[in-house]
């Protein structure tokens, strides 16, 4: 099983389709590193040479940010907005919708199921 990224890749599916479990690679980047790699689209992970298999993780390693190295980013950059005190990083800090979704009915993801208040009498 070819393991790129830390990602073991499922052998029953094509190279582009694959390449989508790696965290940062979404299909059309995945379609972009086949075609970099110079390699046949209707192929699958089993089928693949070594030497594919290294084209494919040197144009991964040179061109791209994936996986743990995108997650710190991306997390890195919330606690900046945290930090500054800007809106989007109150949002985040109260765990409420961050991109103006409205909160009266819906956001159920974000904010968690309902919590009842108490009883009117």
């Amino acid at each position: 099983m070819p393991r790129i990224s830390g990602i073991d890749l499922p052998l029953d599916k094509r190279v582009d389709i694959a390449l989508r479990r790696i965290y940062g690679i979404g299909p059309v980047n995945a379609v972009k590193i086949v075609n970099d790699a110079k390699i046949k689209f209707d192929i699958k992970v089993k089928d693949l040479t070594e030497a594919e298999i290294e084209r494919i993780v040197s144009i991964i390693r040179e061109q791209y940010v994936v996986e743990g190295d995108l997650r710190k980013n991306v997390s890195q950059n919330i606690r900046k907005l945290m930090d500054i005190g800007s809106y989007r990083g109150t949002r985040h800090k109260r765990g409420l919708p961050v991109r103006g979704q409205r909160t009266r009915t819906n956001s159920r993801t974000r904010k968690g199921p309902k919590k009842t208040i108490g009883s009117k009498s």
